[in-house]
């Protein structure tokens, strides 16, 4: 039994939707900061465009108190406010009224907090590269945006498009999401990059990326046309091997997923590979990338079959997440299970892709090796809380199962592609997925998703001999009227899909005996028990 979890009043302001978040509907940002490398300082301020969605005259949005909000601006006025557990409360001098649009601007600064383990702890990450030049990035899944930059810190409210505005020492360049619109040479010895981002994006895709980079294209011929690729690495690694490395596992990338998938979700905001000295994230459209020019996780296969040495872990990774993570978000990040189940998963797709389904689940099964079962996928709603650090292996188990339960490769991939149809650019959570697997797939999934999402233990067939000497089976697990399909027969011959639940029932397959009897847990992650 897991000791009862306590969380604080940071937890409640940052994962809760009170009226004072839900009064307002982000539309556009104007993040304009400059990076003091130096000093390990930053200062600037970011413009929040909204809608009211009730009518308010007072509002939360999130920065976390190590950094000062040194004014709010509104309507050529400074406005007050009050600061308590990382969240700011904002007071307007009149009622807006719901359906109107408004803005006001803060400003901010402060030394941000410095991430000593990037990007698993949150905030900037302050490097040099072998030259001794800056090199620079964010990273706070989890730990959240507001680390950084003042924001409406909540998954569940994307804002619509945004500005990103960053001025760093003249001689570096910085990269964030979207596309380069522009550069201003400044007085101050800085210069400022003006990056355009079109599509909605969640905040803790937002980021900057500093450093000595060299830049090169291509383009992809996709299912939406020509996609511009554009790669951002390190002077030093300036080189053609290097470079190939990245370009081959890109192409081949957008090649598997979107077969999988349907269309790269961002057209308008480009595709970006952008060096980092941490390992990578999923920034929407500006992937960071730290994975040393190698194939595999720093040149090592998590699952021991030799698949996952024969492409580049974080560029498939990562890319995985603009359709897991980025285009479909989980409105609470207690549903993150849905961003790393769906992506690792697209690990194997990448590899049934190009070496065949056999592969594939050979991949899986190889990654059930790092699976703990120590606490459930999904975490507890309302305070800012991820579930198991299983969400990415186990995940990825239960999506081959789904698959192995439909026999129809062709309905699994339209249902894949289904769900980032559906959900395109859009705010999801579990009961949301789960619906539309289940009743796209023809089966009543739902007892599966609570027993390996919601529950911790996996579920034990059990096989006994009745007294004519047939064969029955049931389900022992976690979940009340658990049911689910599973793959059995005799061995040598091909196993047939037998509808089971928490109840005793015959296997009628004929033959059948204890001695002969083969379930298939090699794609079915499941306990046996035979009596």
């Amino acid at each position: 039994m897991r000791a009862k979890e306590l969380f604080s009043k940071v937890d409640s302001l940052r994962g809760q939707l009170t009226p004072l978040r839900t009064c307002y509907d982000i539309q556009y940002y104007h993040l304009d900061v400059r990076v003091d490398i130096e000093n390990k300082y930053i200062s600037g301020s970011n413009l929040f465009k909204f809608q009211a969605a009730a009518s308010f005259n007072r509002l939360q949005f999130d920065l976390f108190d190590n950094l000062n909000v040194d004014r709010i601006e509104y309507r050529g006025q400074s406005l007050p406010f009050q600061r308590a557990h990382n969240a700011v409360f904002l007071d307007f001098p009149q009622y807006i009224e719901k359906g109107k649009i408004d803005s006001f601007t803060v400003h901010y600064s402060g030394h941000p907090l410095q991430a000593t383990r990037a990007p698993w702890d949150g905030g900037f990450d302050w490097k040099k590269d072998t030259n001794g030049r800056p090199f620079v990035a964010t990273a706070c899944q989890g730990l959240g945006a507001s680390v950084w930059w003042p924001n409406k810190d909540h998954q569940s409210d994307e804002v619509d498009s945004m500005l990103i505005s960053i001025s760093v020492p003249k001689g570096l360049i910085n990269v964030s999401n979207g596309r380069l619109i522009g550069t201003e040479d400044l007085n101050n010895g800085y210069q400022k990059f003006h990056w355009k981002v079109e599509n909605p994006i969640n905040n803790y895709n937002v980021a900057l990326n500093i450093g000595d980079y060299i830049h090169f294209k291509e383009n992809y011929q996709g299912e939406e046309g020509s996609l511009d690729l554009d790669y951002y690495i390190l002077r030093e690694n300036n080189q053609k091997k290097k470079k190939d490395h990245l370009k081959k596992n890109v192409q081949e990338t957008l090649e598997a997923f979107e077969h999988w998938f349907g269309p790269y979700p961002f057209y308008k905001d480009g595709y970006k590979i952008v060096e980092t000295a941490h390992l990578g994230m999923e920034h929407q459209s500006a992937i960071a990338y730290g994975n040393r020019y190698q194939n595999g996780y720093l040149g090592h296969d998590a699952s021991n079959t030799g698949w996952g040495n024969k492409w580049d872990f974080i560029v498939i990774h990562e890319s995985g997440h603009e359709w897991f993570g980025n285009s479909i978000t989980a409105k609470d990040i207690a549903d993150m299970w849905i961003h790393e189940s769906f992506t690792n998963y697209s690990e194997a797709l990448f590899i049934d892709y190009f070496y065949g389904k056999k592969a594939s689940q050979d991949y899986v099964h190889g990654n059930r090796s790092g699976i703990l079962n120590d606490s459930p996928l999904q975490g507890p709603y309302h305070v800012n809380k991820e579930g198991s650090g299983d969400m990415y292996l186990k995940g990825g188990v239960l999506h081959n199962m789904l698959r192995t339960i439909l026999e129809d490769d062709e309905k699994w991939r339209s249902i894949l592609r289904g769900l980032n149809k559906k959900f395109y650019h859009s705010g999801v959570d579990y009961f949301e997925i789960v619906e539309f697997i289940s009743d796209e797939s023809g089966f009543n999934l739902r007892p599966l998703f609570a027993q390996y999402v919601q529950s911790t233990a996996i579920p034990t067939l059990e096989i006994r001999t009745a007294e004519d000497g047939s064969l029955q089976g049931r389900w022992i697990s976690d979940i009340p009227n658990f049911q689910m399909p599973v793959h059995l027969g005799t061995k040598g011959q091909k196993k047939v899909r037998i509808e089971l639940n928490d109840k005793f029932a015959k296997i009628e397959i004929p033959d059948l005996q204890k001695d002969n009897l083969e379930i298939d847990t090699y794609n079915y992650y499941i306990g046996t028990l035979i009596q």
